[in-house]
């Protein structure tokens, strides 16, 4: 289990920020179970669902961001867990970018790769990993969308949410996998220690014209994600 408890470049735990932040929430000082439902509820809700830079940009940016959605969240996920000694690793895929429609929208959404680079934390516990996919999506995000989720595949997708039922979304960790994009998948990825590995061989943003226009756009992006998010849309 020791290569899945290693500070890396992204997953920077050792940061000042991180460190302080597992003292004041004192996540090393409680049971394993209770860290995890802690630091899961923790990224899922008071990190907004939004979208940051890059796909690979270190745990702690993300948290100075304040927003994230599956891969920069599922970083600044497997820092806090491994800050707080808790083994995980990252699971990558494609997924289908319909499901981001309404999240991304106009020219973003037209110059996003039709497969979507995808990644979960998979945390270790009661000897089995589980996904904790569920923690890209906020509740009052959630709250405001859910019943404007299109049919789809027999499921429901649609900003940033691809489900199979959409009356029975719970996205509270109970001890067991949570998913919140996982319908969408197209192709797995496989297994990583840690995302530095995954995100150098996968990343979105290809080529410096998209970077461009990805960064011109997504902070504009991010604003009509809090509207939203406050019901005035």
């Amino acid at each position: 289990m020791k290569r899945y408890l290693q500070a890396t470049k992204l997953v920077d735990f050792n940061h000042q920020s991180i460190q302080y932040l597992i003292a004041e929430k004192q996540w090393k000082q409680i049971k394993d179970d209770e860290k995890i439902r802690q630091i899961y509820d923790y990224v899922r809700n008071e990190i907004k669902f939004g979208y940051n830079r890059r796909d690979d940009i270190s745990a702690s940016e993300v948290l100075k961001d304040g927003y994230g959605q599956c891969n920069t969240k599922s970083i600044l996920l497997m820092a806090l867990l491994r800050g707080a000694g808790i083994p995980c690793r990252i699971h990558g895929f494609y997924i289908d970018k319909r499901m981001q429609k309404g999240a991304l929208t106009g020219i973003t959404y037209l110059f996003a790769p039709k497969k979507i680079v995808h990644a979960w934390t998979e945390v270790y516990f009661n000897h089995e990993w589980q996904a904790l996919e569920g923690v890209i999506i906020d509740d009052s995000f959630l709250d405001q969308v859910k019943d404007k989720l299109c049919s789809f595949n027999d499921g429901h997708i649609g900003y940033g949410i691809s489900i199979k039922n959409k009356e029975q979304i719970n996205l509270c960790w109970q001890g067991e996998s949570t998913y919140i994009q996982s319908f969408s998948i197209t192709d797995d990825l496989g297994y990583y220690d840690n995302p530095d590995d995954f995100f150098a061989n996968y990343h979105n943003t290809n080529g410096f014209i998209k970077q461009y226009l990805f960064n011109f756009m997504r902070k504009r992006i991010n604003k009509r994600l809090d509207l939203i998010r406050d019901g005035k849309w």
